[in-house]
């Protein structure tokens, strides 16, 4: 019978990152994956997801090209090429995955594996032992019960359309649907997004998901809150009807949810191994990714802990091998963690909300702008950047950073170092802009846009 150091069941970001460090680090490891290596992300996810959105982008691109000189026929877009396009390259991405492993020493499994117990695992007809156990199986789509719910796509079908569809409805409001919205509105498909709450991207900044709501449909996008579809009948030539609980009745041809996501842990043997999971089935995790079973671990999207980004998956299973193979114990709970929505316009975030900040401290002072890009001015665009620093009114340290605008996530990317590092508001003003660029606002900005004092924090 094979024995590993470490074995890992999943073949995604987190789980090839805590194989790969693992063997760097002298251990024998094997992993398994059932479907294709890089998990969510390469293959139905942020991958595939930022390809369509950039071919998303080209018609406002088209429009804006004309203002400054170019001149060009009216363009015209094909499905199928673009889906082959990025098939192709989601392909080339696997086999860099497949052969990162192998270079790495790691025995690589391509069928699904299970617990039968604590150091058990089963593939196949092959019974294996390891130490060590490493679960990395990510997360899918969330259907909500609803009448008529099978005629539905999810986000991991919307690559794989036979066909552009004319009109969709997206069931959704947080950053997969606001995504999609995007990307099927640019590509010519009439969208409807349905918001079960007052707006859309809860949790995030209020003055980022007012303008991002607002820009949405500006450009088309129709955006019902406070809706929810409550059966879906299909037709015989081959629409669908859906029913509202306003009593309303809307037609499309293709009904997509976003949801939301939850673990991939079904029949992967956790109760035979005792691990322990919660009511939501993530595999209960502390901070060192250990669950209740002291030789087990988890990473990622699988577990209820923190949030569900590639990143922080990887940095979870680099952080594991160090701890474990590499005599570096450490985890990533001090780690400052930016993100960005590809939505349009994107965002980019880092930190606290105002809204949270005025939460935890006594005194908030708000810093932010709001302005046409340089590059749309001469297209008359009504495309706008907004820029926002939340910043501790006593001690003068940046809490938080926001920016809705083309490159959000590039710049974010550099401004989270510095929150990271403890920067202060001085810090960024004695820091020199870049000219002329959008970037160069997050230090230019002078005037405070209001202050908040909480009297109850204070008197704490």
């Amino acid at each position: 019978m094979t024995h590993y150091d470490l074995f890992v069941i999943g073949g995604g970001s987190g789980g090839v990152a805590s194989a790969r460090a693992s063997a760097a680090h002298g251990a024998k490891v094997g992993i398994a994956e059932g479907d294709a290596f890089g998990g969510t992300c390469v293959n139905r996810g942020c991958v595939p997801k930022k390809f369509y959105v950039y071919a998303s982008h080209f018609p406002d691109e088209v429009r804006a090209m004309t203002h400054y000189g170019w001149q060009t026929s009216e363009p015209s877009f094909d499905w199928d090429t673009l889906k082959r396009a990025v098939f192709e390259e989601v392909a080339r991405l696997n086999g860099i995955y497949d052969s990162m492993l192998n270079k790495a020493g790691v025995t690589v499994y391509p069928k699904r594996a299970t617990l039968e117990d604590a150091h058990t695992i089963r593939i196949g007809d092959e019974t294996i032992t390891a130490d060590k156990i490493m679960i990395a199986t990510g997360g899918k789509p969330f259907v909500p019960a609803i009448e008529g719910s099978e005629h539905g796509i999810t986000s991991d079908d919307a690559f794989h359309l036979e066909t552009l569809p004319k009109r969709i409805v997206i069931i959704g409001g947080g950053y997969i649907a606001v995504e999609f919205a995007g990307i099927f509105h640019g590509l010519g498909v009439e969208v409807h997004q349905m918001v079960r709450g007052d707006g859309i991207l809860r949790g995030f900044d209020g003055d980022v998901r007012a303008l991002v709501q607002e820009k949405m449909q500006q450009k088309g996008i129709h955006i019902h809150c406070q809706t929810s579809v409550t059966a879906i009948v299909k037709e015989a030539n081959g629409s669908l009807t859906l029913s509202l609980d306003n009593g309303e009745k809307m037609a499309t041809d293709v009904l997509m949810f976003a949801t939301g996501r939850v673990p991939n842990t079904e029949s992967l043997g956790l109760e035979a191994a005792g691990v322990a999971c919660d009511d939501k089935h993530e595999i209960i995790v502390d901070e060192w990714q250990q669950t209740s079973i002291e030789n087990i671990y988890a990473v990622g999207d699988v577990t209820g802990r923190g949030l569900d980004l590639t990143p922080v998956a990887i940095n979870q299973g680099r952080a594991f091998a160090d701890s474990h193979f590499g005599n570096s114990r450490r985890n990533i709970e001090d780690m400052v963690i930016p993100t960005a929505v590809f939505s349009q316009p994107p965002i980019g975030t880092v930190g606290l909300t105002e809204e949270e900040a005025t939460e935890q401290y006594a005194k908030v002072d708000i810093y932010r702008s709001q302005f046409r890009p340089m590059k749309y001015s001469l297209a008359k665009s009504e495309d706008q950047v907004l820029m926002k620093l939340v910043v501790d009114g006593d001690s003068g340290k940046v809490l938080g950073a926001h920016m809705v605008g083309e490159d959000a996530a590039e710049i974010m990317q550099g401004v989270a170092v510095a929150i990271r590092a403890g920067a202060t508001k001085t810090d960024f003003d004695r820091t020199v802009g870049i000219h002329p660029s959008s970037a160069e606002e997050f230090v230019t900005m002078r005037e405070k846009s209001h202050t908040h004092t909480n009297d109850r924090r204070q008197a704490c």
